[in-house]
């Protein structure tokens, strides 16, 4: 494990590659803020052309996106988001605001939503020329797959189908001009077309979701899925306060809120178990899967969502066009 102060220049000189005379803009929160700070002072070894925006400033959570920053980000070269999540805010603030990300062709973005001290002493200090090897083999193992099936012993069977149509993208901590990633960063990811079956999500989920229930393994959720969509009444969970706000996030946001927006499988095997923080735990070794926004502006998919909520799934044992890849967890290759 290694330091905050680490992972900030990990971010700031190895993932983002920020240059002299570079304009950088930092989102956080109080929540947060020392995490931000310390991204902050990592900048500040490179370049004094810095924005450093606390999102309570603006009001109250969950916030809606100010055009102040949206402004700033219009004018940037590089730009942080470090601060937690709030029920609604996916709609309110963070979409809006990846929007003109997107829109700014120059920007390089690290998107660290729901970040913390642990995170940033692990994931964040990860041996990201490992991240970028192992997310190549991966890439070229699935990239070309028309189906792919997952398999656990807790319950999960599903078959995803995919088309050469939309693109599988490498997450691998090495970000470019006009593009954005989660850090810390190790997954492949693409939209299938099509995905049937039964997942049984034992890892954590995203969006708000992740910090207020954590880890899953004691409680998993089980939702039944048919021809990409999942179906209305199929969500299980013992806790049922979980279940019924996820059955509402998924089946009332928008009329694409139910569909599976996004396959992904993690690449960053330096991580040795689950945390309960979907930023790290989807970059662990596995398959995590989103019911929402397919990332259009990524995958090349023509629809899109106001939801996106992941769910990871361990211990995966996975099958690209029948070979399988990955065994209980661990890549085969």
């Amino acid at each position: 494990m290694g330091s905050i102060t680490k992972g900030a220049r990990q971010a700031v000189e190895n993932c983002l590659k920020i240059k002299a005379g570079e304009k950088v803009v930092i989102i956080t929160d109080r929540e947060t803020f020392k995490i931000g700070f310390a991204i902050r002072r990592a900048v500040e070894r490179i370049t004094n052309r810095i924005r450093f925006l606390v999102m309570e400033d603006f009001g109250g959570r969950p916030l809606d996106f100010p055009d102040e920053v949206g402004e700033a980000l219009k004018e940037a070269d590089v730009s942080f988001y470090v601060a937690q999540s709030a029920k609604g805010e996916y709609q309110t603030f963070r979409k809006p605001m990846l929007e003109i990300i997107n829109a700014n062709k120059k920007l390089r973005h690290g998107h660290m939503i729901c970040i913390t001290k642990q995170i940033m002493k692990d994931g964040m200090c990860s041996d990201y020329q490992e991240i970028q090897r192992v997310s190549k083999l991966v890439y070229q193992k699935i990239h070309k797959a028309k189906e792919i099936r997952v398999v656990t012993e807790k319950g999960t069977d599903i078959i995803a189908h995919f088309s050469p149509r939309l693109k599988w993208v490498i997450c691998d901590g090495n970000i470019t001009s006009g593009n954005w990633s989660n850090l810390p960063d190790g997954e492949v990811f693409t939209s299938p077309i099509d995905i049937n079956g039964t997942v049984v999500i034992n890892g954590c989920l995203g969006d708000f979701f992740g910090e207020k229930y954590g880890s899953l393994e004691r409680t998993p959720v089980t939702i039944n899925i048919k021809d990409g969509r999942a179906i209305q009444g199929s969500i299980k969970c013992e806790n049922k306060e979980l279940e019924r706000e996820l059955a509402e996030y998924i089946f009332q946001t928008d009329e694409n809120s139910s569909r599976v927006g996004e396959f992904a499988l993690g690449t960053n095997i330096g991580l040795k178990k689950l945390i309960g923080n979907l930023l790290q735990d989807e970059k662990f070794p596995g398959v995590h899967i989103a019911f929402g926004s397919p990332l259009p502006d990524h995958t090349g998919a023509d629809w899109d969502s106001n939801a996106h909520v992941d769910g990871v799934i361990k211990d995966t044992t996975v099958y690209a066009d029948g070979k399988v890849i990955m065994k209980k967890g661990k890549y085969l290759f």
